[in-house]
């Protein structure tokens, strides 16, 4: 598996994180800016952040396997960052990522996972199940324009999900928090710091 591990200065971390990247038929990558931007957000929070290509993408072994096998991709990388570093996890996605995270906690209830993280859930686009096994903090955050969910649907979901939770919007922003990216990266920040707080 291909991946970028961003390690920061200092003591022990409290916490880590994992980052799934958009959808791998349509340009999606550890790349992607918003993963990109999202991974610096938490790195200045002091956490060891692990952004990784889903199989087939990039250096990254295997093929597409619509949503299913990417919840083992994210498996394998949450278990090798937790190998370095066993703090708890915030398992975050963005777009097809957000729903490989949801997906994969709906079906089970992973310990090391202390919070999750949805960014631009594509709600009006895939079938996102709501009644997850898992039942910690959850931050989801999209933009006001997104392309893939309406503020209807998105708040039709969250509505569905267990406390505690948290939906954050941003004004103006489309799925990819264009040309918001400043407000995006304050909104997780404050957001992250919430959760831990909580």
């Amino acid at each position: 598996m291909e991946f970028i591990l961003n390690e920061p200065d200092g003591g022990p971390p409290r916490a880590a994180a994992v980052i799934c990247h958009p959808h791998p038929l349509y340009g999606g990558t550890l790349h992607t800016r918003i993963v990109y931007q999202t991974a610096q957000v938490m790195l200045g929070l002091g956490w060891p952040v692990l952004r990784f290509n889903f199989r087939g993408v990039g250096r990254s072994a295997g093929a597409y396997d619509h949503g299913r096998g990417e919840q083992a991709d994210a498996r394998a990388a949450m278990a090798y960052l937790r190998s370095l570093y066993p703090v708890p996890l915030t398992l975050t996605g963005f777009s097809f990522g957000a729903m490989v995270v949801a997906r994969l906690l709906a079906a089970e209830a992973p310990a090391e996972v202390a919070r999750a993280v949805l960014l631009g859930l594509p709600v009006d686009r895939e079938e996102i199940p709501a009644d997850w096994k898992w039942r910690g903090p959850k931050l989801m955050i999209s933009g006001e324009r997104d392309e893939f969910a309406s503020v209807a649907g998105l708040n039709a979901y969250f509505a569905r999900l267990a406390e505690p939770k948290a939906c954050v919007w941003i004004p103006g922003g489309d799925h990819f928090m264009a040309p918001r990216l400043d407000q995006y990266r304050s909104a997780l920040r404050l957001g992250l710091v919430a959760m831990l707080a909580g």
